[in-house]
């Protein structure tokens, strides 16, 4: 009973407001002590008053009406349960909502992850690292390496429980000392032939990142070339809309715009063939892009001559190999010497093989001191192309912006722009495969001489 009156009574404040709105007009418009003028003012002012006191008396009527409603507990309860109700359902569109927004970004990092693939720094000392911890070859030939020195260990372990004064005859002394000497020099030379391995996996790896690195080069020269043709077709418009130039002149400088890009696109597609093979190489994941941190031309110093043939000498597993070879050999026939005679069979035949592993290391020597020579000349040579191809890329360069100013001042062609501008790229594509000859034989020379 208390709510209803109160509700009653706010709503009854709520017409008296009303009627003084309506109050206020009337008197306005019968005051005939004021001029039209005035009255009009007066009912304005009126209408003003009136407007405020009725919303202040709604706002009144309304904050007693929440009030009551506040005070009853059944309503309380009906939009308790309308607002939970309410809830879950914003709950819920929200939820969808998000849910919808977070699929959609979800798909779309995973269109972004599929058009963009993860993508790293990588210099020429990394790939090399890279593609000797992954190289499957390299992984059984250490484990090679592992089992010859297991095996080595063996045989030196029995043949240490032999005591020296027992060995009397010379099959007791080659089981006790050449067994031995075998399993050692196997150990020695599977280290070695491991050493191999990983020099040509060095030198694949150097050869496929300065492969990528010229595609990318060659990329962006094609863009280049792609940009000056645009830019030819600009002008043969130009020409032809004022009148100084042919309609033959655009559809020449078109025709060069469309081999630009034909050729463009296969530079593109070299560049990505040369990263999945770079990628197999070094083991890494097959879509990988790469930002190669290196220079175009690798400026290392260059060993002379004769400091890499000693180099290479010392240090070339080939090299090694014979040696080991001659030391069992040698040994052999000191077994010999000392427990039977040279004269024998035997001990010809053991010199014979002493003979051969000599022999073979002097071929072996030799064939290094070729190898070292040839790639020496083969990287002044590239040297010597780079200097070159510079010069002439400068000379076009500065031919081309000649040729094209002649052009803008009405003295020649547009077909000599399209030629001065071939002559430009040519120039361009001879550098840059003069750039990555060099870089090849310079990591071919460190490579022979066993680095």
């Amino acid at each position: 009973m208390n709510i209803l009156h109160t509700k009653q009574k706010w709503v009854f404040l709520l017409l008296s407001a009303s009627i003084t709105l309506t109050a206020g007009f009337a008197w306005a418009a019968s005051d005939d002590r004021t001029d039209p003028s005035e009255r009009a003012l007066a009912a304005e002012a009126a209408q003003s008053s009136g407007q405020a006191q009725a919303a202040n008396t709604a706002d009144s009527a309304k904050q007693g009406a929440e009030a009551a409603d506040t005070a009853d507990p059944a309503k309380q309860s009906a939009e308790a349960a309308d607002a939970a109700g309410t809830g879950n359902q914003n709950q819920k569109t929200e939820t969808t909502g998000s849910t919808g927004q977070g699929s959609q970004t979800a798909s779309n990092g995973a269109s972004s992850n599929q058009s963009a693939a993860p993508s790293g720094t990588i210099t020429v000392d990394d790939a090399i690292k890279q593609a000797l911890e992954n190289n499957s070859d390299l992984k059984a030939m250490r484990i090679d390496v592992d089992t010859a020195d297991t095996n080595a260990r063996l045989v030196n372990a029995k043949v240490r429980d032999i005591p020296a004064d027992f060995v009397t005859t010379l099959d007791a002394a080659q089981q006790k000392y050449v067994n031995n000497a075998k399993a050692q020099s196997a150990k020695e030379v599977n280290k070695y032939a491991l050493k191999a391995a990983e020099s040509k996996t060095k030198l694949g790896a150097q050869k496929a990142y300065y492969d990528l690195l010229s595609a990318q080069a060659d990329v962006e020269l094609k863009q280049k070339s792609l940009d000056r043709a645009k830019e030819q077709v600009r002008m043969a418009q130009a020409a032809f809309q004022v009148g100084t130039k042919a309609k033959t002149d655009v559809l020449q400088a078109e025709a060069a715009q469309a081999t630009a890009e034909a050729a463009l696109a296969g530079a593109k597609s070299t560049l990505e063939q040369n990263r999945l093979k770079f990628n197999q190489f070094i083991g890494a994941d097959l879509d990988k892009q790469w930002n190669l941190k290196e220079d175009a031309l690798n400026q290392a110093d260059i060993t002379p001559l004769n400091k890499a043939i000693e180099l290479a000498l010392q240090q070339r597993a080939e090299i090694m190999q014979s040696q080991e070879e001659i030391k069992v050999a040698e040994l052999n026939i000191d077994l010999i010497r000392k427990y039977s005679s040279i004269a024998t069979y035997q001990g010809e035949m053991s010199q014979n093989d002493l003979e051969k592993a000599k022999l073979n290391l002097e071929q072996t020597k030799k064939q290094i001191t070729v190898d070292v020579s040839v790639a020496y000349n083969n990287l002044n040579a590239a040297k010597s192309a780079v200097e070159a191809y510079k010069k002439a890329l400068d000379a076009s360069t500065e031919n081309y912006r000649l040729v094209k100013l002649r052009f803008q001042n009405g003295l020649s062609t547009i077909v000599d722009v399209i030629q001065a501008e071939e002559t430009l790229r040519n120039s361009e594509n001879q550098y840059q495969a003069g750039i990555h000859n060099y870089n090849i034989a310079l990591a071919n020379y460190n490579n022979v001489m066993g680095n």
